[in-house]
Formats: structure tokens, C-alpha cells, sequence
């Protein structure tokens, strides 16, 4: 369909009922938001004016700030769709469990709404959290331990930033947040940075144990008393209890951070979650089962060049052929993954990952 006339210049998606007007009234272009946005932020909060160097300059945009732009790559980008195919805690999830593309968006709901109430960037926060773990490789982080027998000190912080995302042309205060959101990093240079980088911890420390609790991997009764007396056992009550502090925190002190009980709070769940969900028995073997082929198929690909896709295999020829096999890789889905490995490897089928759903 074409839409509906109305009046002589408009075309709408409705037909019938009252008109519903805005206006009219003038636009407000990416200088008036930027002007309206500085006006309302918090002394430290990063601005828009004045910021968003990039590797390869651009004309700014009309309409949206740089942050926006950033963020709008973030979101339209492959790297980012590639999230829903790759591990949060459960390789292959089953319904209702996280994927990596869920944590990237619980992440977002936190982050931003810390930096609404301490008014900061809120646009910064989004780009940041969205981008976030696009660096990360199939299997969760059982690939960081297999890539990083070809790339030393492999970080998915790092590769999201300076890998992943270089085609994207992302500002240097967005880069910065992706680069350092991980708390064994410097500390990102701007609020925003710091507010994801907790945000994430909170997150995925609430959503993981979650998902643990309706996979019957733990019971709700093994929580340690430090961490439900302070925040609960629900996702809803710890993230509530959590931004709360934060936001709190953050506006008495000046600087983005938790409280004492808040941080030990966060540290025993995390700490819980280490030796109940990720380190029990099942969760290494299944990382031992994601190294091995991860590993496997960089090998392949560094002897058998010809089997990268054509974009990889003009990179490889061009530069590094190690560096392009890893990216490859990396970029992967769990599913993805998997069918390489039998298609180019003859993979056995008892070796491969699997999830809870099978057994």
C-alpha cells in the first residue's frame, strides 16, 4: 500500500480517525540537541560538542550527535546481529536463556538508566554498552583461552575495539569505553566508560545466575547470606537494589562507583557465581571442547588460506595471514563454528560443544 493521503502533502500509514498534529514547528537539528543536552548534563558528563574524533574524519551528521551515530553503527552492524549466535553462560541456549545480543542489551537497560539519573551521556552509555563484547569469539570466554594461543594476552575488550569495530570508524571516546569496560583494564577516560563498565558486572551477575536457576543448575537456597540479605534473590530486587547504590553513590561522591556493601555484595555473587556456574565440572569440559576446535580451525585456515571467505582471504594476502584467520574465527557463531569444524574438519560429533538442551 502507498499510505494514506491527508491534506495536500502528506501521506500517512493510517486511514481515518482525528488527525493528530505536531506541529508545525522547527526541527531540531544535531547543534540545538547538543545545545539542549550540554545544558542539562552534570558538570563531568562527556559533551557531544567538541568530541567524537575518529580515525577517518567525517562530516558530522544533521541531525544526530556523534555518540548517536556511533551507537547506530553499533546497532546495524553485523558484528552485533552475530551476538545473538554466540555464548553468554550455556553454549547452544536453550529458550529463554541469555545469549550474548541479550546481555549486550540488559547491559544498555542499566547503564542507561545510571547515566539518566547522574545525568551523563546518555547516548555515550548506549554506543559503549551495545559494543561492548563484539570482540567476543564463539563459546564464551573459553575463546579467549583458545585464541590466545595465536594472539598473546588475547583480550575480547581489546579486539572488540581496535578489530572489530575498526570498519565502523567509532569515536575515540566510544572505542575507549569498549576497549576498557572490563574491570582487569585502565579505567575508561570518560563516566560513561566507568558507568557500563560496572553496569556489565551487574548484569551479567544477575541475568547468569538467573539462567543458572531456571536451568536447575543451582537452587536459590545455595545463595550465600551476604548477597541475599543485601540484595535479594531475584533479578528484579538485585538490579533494583544495585542501580540504586550506584546512582546514589555516584552523586554523593562525584565519582562513578558503589558503596563498601554494595561492592561486597556484587564480589560474593560474582564469586558465587565463579565456583557454582562457570567453574563446575560440565562448564570446563565444555570449554575444553570449545579450545580445542577453535584452535583447530585457526589451524586449518593458517594451512588452508583458500577456505577463508573472500574478504578475509584479501585481508590474509594483504597483511597478517595469522591475523586474519583469528578474525575469522572470532567472528563466529557457536553454530557457525561448529559446522566448520565438520565440514572442513571432519570434527568428530562426541567432540563438539553441547549445550544443556542436549544433554
Amino acid at each position: 500500500m502507498a499510505g494514506q493521503r491527508v491534506g495536500v502533502a502528506v501521506r500517512q500509514a493510517h486511514a481515518g480517525g482525528e488527525a493528530v498534529l505536531v506541529g508545525p514547528f522547527e526541527p531540531l537539528d544535531r547543534e540545538g540537541r547538543e545545545a539542549a543536552e550540554d545544558a542539562g548534563m552534570a558538570p563531568g558528563a562527556t559533551r557531544a560538542v567538541d568530541a567524537g574524533t575518529r580515525a577517518r574524519p567525517e562530516e558530522p551528521d544533521p541531525w544526530r550527535t556523534c555518540f548517536e551515530r556511533d551507537r547506530d553503527r553499533i546497532l546495524h552492524s553485523a558484528a552485533f546481529r552475530r551476538l545473538a549466535g554466540k555464548t553468554q553462560v550455556f553454549i547452544f541456549p536453550a529458550d529463554h536463556q541469555r545469549t550474548r545480543l541479550t546481555h549486550a542489551l540488559e547491559v544498555a537497560q542499566v547503564a542507561t538508566a545510571i547515566a539518566r539519573a547522574c545525568r551523563l551521556n546518555v547516548a555515550l552509555v548506549e554506543a559503549i554498552a551495545l559494543g561492548h563484547d563484539c570482540g567476543h569469539g564463539p563459546g564464551g570466554h573459553a575463546s579467549e583461552d583458545a585464541l590466545g594461543l595465536f594472539v598473546p594476552g588475547f583480550d575480547h575488550a581489546v579486539w572488540g575495539a581496535d578489530v572489530t569495530a575498526a570498519p565502523l570508524n567509532l569515536c575515540a571516546e566510544t572505542l575507549d569505553g569498549i576497549r576498557n569496560h572490563s574491570w582487569s583494564r585502565p579505567s575508561p577516560f570518560t563516566p560513561e566508560g566507568q558507568v557500563v563498565g560496572v553496569a556489565d558486572r551487574v548484569a551479567y551477575c544477575a541475568h547468569d545466575l538467573e539462567d543458572a536457576l531456571h536451568a536447575g543448575v543451582i537452587s536459590a537456597g545455595d545463595l550465600p547470606a551476604e548477597v541475599t540479605d543485601w540484595c535479594g534473590t531475584s533479578r528484579s530486587a538485585q538490579l533494583r537494589a544495585f542501580i540504586t547504590d550506584i546512582v546514589e553513590t555516584t552523586a554523593g561522591a562525584g565519582l562513578v562507583g558503589l558503596s563498601d556493601a554494595a561492592a561486597d555484595a556484587l564480589a560474593a555473587l560474582r564469586r558465587f557465581n565463579h565456583e557454582r556456574i562457570y567453574l563446575r565440572p560440565e562448564s570446563r569440559r565444555q570449554a575444553d571442547s570449545v579450545i580445542a576446535l577453535l584452535r583447530a580451525l585457526v589451524d586449518h585456515y593458517l594451512t588452508c588460506p583458500g577456505d577463508l571467505p573472500e574478504s578475509a582471504r584479501s585481508a590474509a594476502d594483504r597483511s597478517d595471514p595469522l591475523h586474519a584467520a583469528v578474525a575469522h574465527v572470532d567472528g563466529m557463531t557457536d553454530r557457525f563454528a561448529c559446522a566448520q569444524a565438520v565440514a572442513l574438519l571432519d570434527w568428530p560429533p562426541d567432540r563438539l560443544p553441547r549445550g544443556l538442551d542436549l544433554g
